[in-house]
C-alpha cells in the first residue's frame, strides 16, 4: 500500500525498512558498482570509454524513469567517482553527468510518454554531446589537442549500449528498485 492512499498501515518493520532502503539505494549502488566492475584490470579494450558509456546510460535513464532515485547529490559522487577512476581533469565528469541529468530532468515529461526509439534517439543525441563536452573540456583544461578518437568511441558505446541497458534498467525499475513493493 501506497503512502498516498489512505487506509491503516501496520507499523514499518526493520526488515521493511531495509528493503526500502535497499530499492531507495539500488540506482545509485548498481551504477557505481558498474564503474567500479568496468574499471577492474580485467584487460576490457576501451574501458575509460565503456565507462563513461555506462555513467551516461545510467544517469540518462534514471533521471528519465526515476529522477527521485538518483538526486543531484548522487550524481555528483557518481561523476566523482569517474573523475577518479578515469583520467579526465578532476570535475570534469561531474560537470558532464550533471548537465546530463539537468536535461533528461528537462525532457522527462515529454520522453516517459514517448516509445523507446524516440527516448533512444534522445539519449543519442545527448550522448554525443556529453562526449564532445567531455572531449572539449579535456583540451580546454589540459590546453593541448586531443585525439576526438576516445570521444568517438564513447559516443558510439553510449548509443549502442542504451538498448543493452535500459531493458534491465526498466525491468528494475518495475521490480527491484519499486518502493511500492517495499
Amino acid at each position: 500500500m501506497s503512502d498516498r492512499t489512505p487506509g491503516i498501515r501496520p507499523a514499518a518493520t526493520l526488515g521493511s525498512r531495509i528493503d526500502a532502503a535497499g530499492r531507495a539505494a539500488f540506482p545509485a549502488a548498481s551504477t557505481a558498482l558498474a564503474l567500479l566492475l568496468i574499471s577492474a584490470p580485467l584487460g576490457l579494450p576501451a574501458a575509460a570509454e565503456l565507462r563513461l558509456a555506462v555513467a551516461f546510460t545510467c544517469v540518462f535513464f534514471w533521471s528519465v524513469f526515476r529522477p527521485a532515485a538518483l538526486p543531484p547529490l548522487v550524481v555528483f559522487a557518481l561523476g566523482l567517482l569517474c573523475d577518479l577512476l578515469g583520467d579526465a581533469p578532476l570535475g570534469l565528469d561531474i560537470l558532464v553527468l550533471l548537465a546530463l541529468q539537468g536535461v533528461a530532468l528537462q525532457l522527462r515529461l515529454i520522453l516517459e510518454r514517448q516509445g523507446f526509439v524516440r527516448v533512444w534517439l534522445a539519449f543519442a543525441g545527448l550522448a554525443v554531446t556529453a562526449a564532445a563536452a567531455t572531449w572539449g573540456g579535456s583540451v580546454v583544461l589540459g590546453m593541448r589537442l586531443l585525439p576526438m578518437t576516445p570521444a568517438i568511441a564513447t559516443a558510439m558505446l553510449a548509443v549502442g549500449l542504451y538498448p543493452v541497458l535500459a531493458f534491465p534498467l526498466a525491468h528494475a525499475h518495475r521490480t527491484l528498485a519499486e518502493p511500492d513493493h517495499a
